[in-house]
């Protein structure tokens, strides 16, 4: 028996033979012109193309047709260019130096443009198979399996055949990785950053438990049977709950979906969510290649507001500039772009197109049924907190936030209440700040990981002082859909949680069989803890 461990991204638990996926090896040269190259980038593009049209769901469309883009970028075809000239070359080593010089642009962009980098060297490797001739093997499994990989594609993860496949083990990747993303629309045990699960053979049994990132390797019937039973049984405990999100004191806990589209607030309808607590609005920017007018503006959110009558939308703000550059704003390349012009920061240089989308915002707002709370991303200090409040309720906004997800803003969150009618808490950001290791590298994922102790003492600065001055506090990371951490949260003070719709009917109803007290009481002992792997199984210990 052998024990893996790596980051439960979606839980469950699951027993079956692993069915390994391994990359095509490329070893040989691949002698070849600059027309041939360009040509085997297209035909890689237009595979991707048929790959988004198939599938449908929105998360893994949205990433192929941003591989597709990738594939026809005239930056990367003249990289290429500058390196092969017109003569023939070894086209793999000419591969591996201009996506390697890509990489390095996308990763100093940082942001939306930073999580792309994953992508090139999955398109690199379609291009090296086009060129040589090769067809990557199909993941065409036919019986109860899980699947294990080094890294699956978001194609490869979209595309697998849901009535045989399992759960997921990949050794690479975190928790925001495309793999741990799809991996929860899917709603499939998974675990990602499980080093060592490429020596996992094929056809070896595996008993995976998504919930506490766990792959046993050859387990015995007694510890099949034995986390089978506790998963049915805390399934059991928590299902079938219904209504609004509230404790066993019935203490009101808003649970409400994060999206980005009309696609995804219509999914979080479908799946009882109270509302939106996070609607990404930079998503709706990054293909315009000009500013959209305030018409354009007000007609989308108008869509949006349309949809959920009296509910809740919390509105962020343009989450762009250098780190999630769109077309339109021309930012200017920087050093470390996560630590520079940024979000709210965007006034500095670009004013007008916050103002525009916060009087769009209220027009749209002004016709609606809708419950409109409007949050500015990246706030450090309190007098930005001012000026940000001041300029939307200019507009006739009326609830007005931002998002603590920095640590200034979480040790002075009392300067910042004073200024907003609300926060929400950025855990993602947070945590990546906190423990200064960037959430996008798979090999500080033990480093990005919101339980660790570090980071929840952020989060009970900036929950104390929402509690005493009576201020709604939520959280919109990823560490609201796990609900034990969810538990530990309510109880350093965040009155409401935000996740990716699949995720709240067992958060939902875990949170129900606990009182606030309970809550209060674990995450105070919790806190105390000196890691991350300790804290959680203090929680899981304490909130059994």
């Amino acid at each position: 028996m052998k024990t893996i461990n790596g980051i439960g991204v979606s839980p469950g638990v699951v027993s079956a033979p692993a069915f390994y996926v391994a990359k095509t090896k490329h070893a040989e040269i691949v002698l070849g012109s600059l027309s041939e190259i360009l040509s085997a980038l297209e035909s890689v593009a237009k595979d991707l193309d048929s790959k988004a049209a198939q599938t449908n769901m929105t998360i893994a469309k949205d990433v192929i047709e941003a591989q597709a883009m990738i594939a026809r970028d005239p930056e990367l075809h003249s990289k290429i260019q500058s390196l092969i000239g017109e003569s023939s070359s070894d086209l793999r080593i000419v591969l591996e130096k201009s996506f390697e010089q890509f990489k390095i642009d996308l990763t100093n962009l940082g942001g939306y443009f930073a999580e792309r980098v994953s992508d090139l060297d999955e398109i690199k490797h379609l291009v090296v198979n086009k060129l040589l001739g090769l067809e990557e093997a199909s993941i065409d499994i036919m019986s109860d399996s899980i699947l294990v990989a080094e890294d699956l594609s978001p194609a490869d993860t979209a595309t697998i055949n849901l009535k045989f496949v399992k759960g997921l083990v990949v050794s690479k990747g975190g928790p925001t990785s495309h793999t741990a993303i799809v991996a929860r629309n899917l709603g499939i045990p998974a675990i990602v950053g499980a080093k060592g699960a490429e020596n996992i053979r094929h056809g070896d049994f595996l008993l995976l438990n998504g919930r506490k990132g766990v792959v046993i390797v050859d387990p015995s019937s007694t510890e099949i049977n034995s986390a089978i039973k506790r998963e049915r049984e805390l399934k059991n405990k928590t299902s079938r709950v219904s209504g609004p999100g509230r404790l066993k004191d019935k203490t009101l806990v808003n649970l409400l979906a994060n999206a980005g589209n009309i696609q995804d607030a219509k999914k979080a309808l479908e799946l009882d969510a109270e509302g939106i607590g996070l609607f990404r609005t930079e998503l709706l920017y990054l293909n315009q290649t000009k500013i959209p007018t305030i018409n354009e503006q007000v007609a989308l959110f108008s869509e949006l507001f349309e949809m959920f009558n009296d509910k809740k939308i919390i509105i962020r703000t343009l989450d762009a500039g250098s780190d999630k550059p769109v077309p339109f704003l021309k930012s200017e390349k920087e050093e470390n772009p996560a630590l520079g012009v940024r979000g709210w920061r965007l006034v500095r240089e670009h004013k007008q197109i916050i103002s525009e989308q916060l009087k769009a915002i209220s027009i749209a707002a002004e016709k609606s049924k809708c419950d409109v709370w409007v949050m500015a991303p990246m706030i450090d200090t309190p007098n930005e907190a001012k000026e940000f409040s001041g300029l939307a309720k200019s507009f006739g906004i009326k609830k007005v936030g931002v998002m603590i997800e920095t640590p200034a803003a979480a040790i002075l969150a009392d300067k910042i209440f004073a200024e907003v009618d609300f926060a929400s808490l950025g855990t993602n950001d947070l945590t990546q700040y906190v423990m200064a290791a960037d959430r996008l590298d798979s090999r500080l994922s033990d480093l990005t990981n919101t339980w660790h102790p570090s980071v929840l003492r952020m989060i009970q600065i900036a929950g104390s002082y929402a509690t005493k001055m009576n201020k709604p506090l939520g959280v919109c990371g990823e560490a609201g859909a796990d609900p034990l951490l969810a538990a530990i949260l309510i109880g350093l003070g965040v009155t409401s949680l935000s996740m990716s719709s699949n995720s709240i009917e067992e958060v939902k109803g875990f949170i129900s069989t606990l009182t606030k007290s309970q809550c209060e009481k674990t995450a105070l002992k919790v806190v105390r803890c000196s890691s991350a792997e300790q804290a959680r199984d203090l929680a899981q210990k304490e909130l059994n």
